[in-house]
């Protein structure tokens, strides 16, 4: 029979957990983590763990699902549509992805190792999935770039295209070492410059010219 925890005793666990899922998740991925490593610092046995999580993999999509909502609201809700002119919330929205990048170790494995997801989703049903696409910056994006297409705010008819002109700048940090020698005051004022010629080059009007 399973061993009955108290509330204070689940949270505890489960906020141990998701800690040690994080780290884990985050330095070494999905699967070289072990069970024994998730669930040593909570105190637990391999077996309890499944009274918390059904999986490694429902684990993951937590932690990603509530990373996900934060992202968003920095990335879109702060930046992309903190502003009716179009070039200057793309210029914001790139920079703030690019923090994200620089500062979230979660989000940049996610974006580092797509294939993790994957594996996720291959273990899970569609419907704990879908929770993903709610709070997902990249559907935000995408919507938002079909709308100003239509608007005739932003160059061309295929929003994939221009959502790829803006994936191309956020692979900077992945590339950080490789641009400039490695000097980070030019490697710095390279991304704007970019950042600024891929937002003047995709939309159509002369507000927020480059500086």
């Amino acid at each position: 029979m399973p061993r009955g925890f108290t509330a204070q005793e689940r949270d505890r666990i489960s906020r141990t957990l998701l800690a040690s899922g994080h780290d884990l998740f985050t330095r070494q991925g999905l699967r070289k983590t072990a069970l024994e490593e998730l669930v040593a610092p909570a105190g637990i046995a391999k077996g309890t763990f499944y009274q918390f999580f059904d999986s490694k993999e429902a684990l993951y999509l937590r932690l990603m699902l509530d990373e996900a909502g934060q992202v968003k609201a920095q990335v879109i809700d702060r930046a992309l549509l903190s502003t009716e002119d179009v070039r200057e919330g793309l210029r914001r929205f790139l920079h703030a992805t690019l923090e994200v990048f620089e500062t979230n170790p979660l989000w940049r494995r996610l974006v580092t190792h797509p294939q993790e997801m994957v594996a996720v989703a291959a273990r899970l049903d569609p419907e704990r999935m879908a929770a993903m696409g709610e709070n997902n910056p990249a559907t935000a994006l995408m919507e938002f770039v079909r709308d100003r297409q239509r608007s005739g705010d932003l160059v061309g008819d295929d929003p994939a295209v221009v959502v790829g002109a803006l994936q191309s700048v956020l692979l900077m940090p992945f590339n950080a070492e490789h641009v400039a020698g490695g000097d980070a005051a030019t490697y710095r004022k390279t991304v704007n410059l970019l950042v600024d010629v891929v937002t003047t080059g995709l939309t159509t009007t002369d507000r927020g010219d480059l500086t």
